[in-house]
């Protein structure tokens, strides 16, 4: 198959993905009003005594009962889309001859694969579904941004990223980043929900979940700003030159470590989700407030 081929079956499979997280959102949607339309509802009363109570007719499907048959649906239709987007990510690299990270419009694009398939792998066990809704919303705004705003053909490699460092130090800040937005959305439903007053299984999943992936999450980063500083010295002579990529990504390492240890001081741990989502913001604003407006060594974002 020619490389124009692929590119175009690559397209075509980022937006069966976008038809099939848009149905997952959907679902979603519905199930949630269910669930809160059979949460509004008295119980219904039970029979007691008499032989008719022997005899009577089944419970009726409730709203609750629909809910809960519809969120495997969307369980199914997330996993769906986030297949659809592995196979567009691969179809994309086939067509470019290199990993498919290249560019603005390819990084969001497997951004998008990791953070959908992050959240299928890490949710399994864990009674989270108050948050898959909006990992799904994220996932396509992220898709709605990169088709929209940041498609770019399929090109040769600026000559400053042709190199074994691109797969290394990029491969590592997409992990990491797959894993931060897992990690900020279930810290933003676990605040949500103890604010509230709904501290209870689902909070305490959520905060768990969260604290996981941070956990997994921060060596990764870690990883990926020291190769990106050996890949400095390569490219340009120096580790570090407070470039604006590298001092934001400096910025989101600090927000990160100080959430953890935040989680490990008391009087803080309260307040500990707020430097997560802090750190979160960082790390968006380097991806797309670097990259975009803000001119330095690292401004080859091809939009």
């Amino acid at each position: 198959m020619q490389a124009d081929e692929m590119a175009l079956w690559s397209d075509r499979l980022v937006l069966a993905s976008l038809a099939a997280l848009s149905a997952c959102l959907v679902t979603y949607a519905v199930a949630a009003a269910l669930a809160a339309r059979s949460a509004g509802r008295a119980p219904a009363p039970i029979l007691v005594g008499g032989p008719e109570a022997l005899t009577a007719s089944p419970a009726p499907v409730t709203s609750g009962d629909r809910a809960n048959a519809l969120r495997p649906a969307g369980t199914w239709l997330m996993a769906s889309g986030a297949v659809l987007l592995v196979a567009a990510v691969v179809a994309r690299g086939l067509a470019a001859s290199r990993v498919p990270w290249g560019n603005m419009y390819e990084f969001g694009l497997t951004a998008s694969a990791a953070v959908a398939v992050t959240f299928l792998v890490v949710r399994r066990g864990r009674r989270v579904d108050a948050v898959a809704p909006w990992v799904v919303a994220l996932v396509l705004v992220l898709l709605g941004v990169s088709v929209t705003s940041l498609y770019t053909p399929v090109d040769d490699l600026v000559p400053v990223l042709d190199s074994t460092w691109l797969v290394v130090h990029v491969a590592a800040a997409i992990v990491a980043g797959a894993l931060f937005t897992v990690g900020a959305l279930a810290t933003l439903a676990q605040m949500v929900l103890s604010r509230g007053g709904r501290e209870g299984r689902g909070s305490s999943e959520l905060g768990d979940l969260a604290h996981t992936v941070h956990l997994v999450a921060f060596p990764i980063w870690t990883f990926a700003v020291i190769a990106g500083a050996v890949w400095a010295e390569n490219a340009w002579g120096r580790y570090w030159g407070w470039d604006p990529k590298e001092t934001w990504a400096f910025i989101t390492w600090v927000l990160y470590a100080a959430h953890l240890h935040a989680l490990a001081t008391g009087g803080w741990r309260r307040r500990a989700g707020w430097l997560a989502v802090a750190g979160f913001a960082a790390f968006l604003f380097n991806f797309f407030g670097v990259n975009i407006w803000i001119p330095g060594l690292h401004s080859y974002a091809g939009v």
